[in-house]
């Protein structure tokens, strides 16, 4: 593994009590990579995930962002340089549109005139028109609220972003409009980015490798052209059950 990967894992465990919600999981997500975590709910997809932005802690390895242990980081600094996009969104509902897209950058102290340019670009990245800055979350339909969640991930331009089955409350079509310009952001910004998902078509669309994972284990991590022809049982029957 190297020491350079924005994201690393080395033999991490997380237990609760007598469960092991994940078992010593090592990988690493690259410079510019979308790494796709796929699984069955239950799996641990989601555990590894709050490992690494520091919301948990492992019970034994050790998780590394930009080469640094998070033992290491204040949660706080650690946190604004990791973008989150979650299948919630969870908007402030009783914050515009501008103001939950600016909330960080204003945190991180940008002047008015940066942090307004700002959101206007990022909202022409995900699609939408400049006339839902002045709107509530309640007054946007479904997919603009995902839209919105994923210009507020990226608002101070973090290195590294984690999504959580983030476009998994969508209509097929809109989730498929999503999908497109997520790709289209990722191949302009390159962000590093460790995307959590079951849906196997959303996997293999967005992924650049794909982990496996079952059992709080990751039992095969690959391309999505090789988890296509991959032979390994575990893959074999998760493929069958969505055919």
């Amino acid at each position: 593994m190297s020491s350079e990967a924005p994201i690393r894992l080395s033999e991490v465990t997380y237990r609760v009590g007598s469960a092991t919600l994940v078992r010593a999981l090592s990988f690493e997500v690259g410079k510019a990579e979308t790494v796709v975590l796929l699984g069955r709910s239950g799996s641990g997809k989601t555990t590894a995930l709050r490992l690494v932005n520091h919301v948990l802690m492992p019970t034994a390895g050790e998780v590394f962002v930009e080469g640094r242990c998070t033992a290491d980081w204040d949660p706080i600094r650690l946190r604004r340089r990791i973008g989150y996009v979650i299948q919630e969104v969870g908007l402030f509902p009783h914050f515009t549109v501008a103001r939950n897209i600016a909330l960080l950058p204003s945190l991180e102290g940008w002047e008015a005139d940066r942090v307004e340019a700002r959101t206007r670009e990022l909202l022409d990245k995900v699609g939408l028109p400049a006339d839902v800055l002045s709107r509530y979350p309640q007054q946007l339909s479904g997919g603009q609220r995902q839209r919105v969640g994923v210009a507020r991930a990226l608002a101070a331009d973090p290195p590294i972003l984690l999504m959580d089955e983030p476009f998994g409350a969508l209509d097929p079509i809109t989730r498929a409009e999503i999908q497109r310009e997520f790709l289209a952001i990722q191949k302009t910004l390159g962000k590093s980015i460790l995307f959590v998902t079951h849906d196997l078509r959303e996997a293999l669309l967005l992924g650049d490798r794909i982990g496996f994972m079952d059992g709080g284990r990751l039992v095969w991590m690959g391309t999505p052209q090789e988890f296509r022809t991959g032979s390994d049982p575990r893959i074999a029957a998760f493929r069958e059950s969505l055919s």
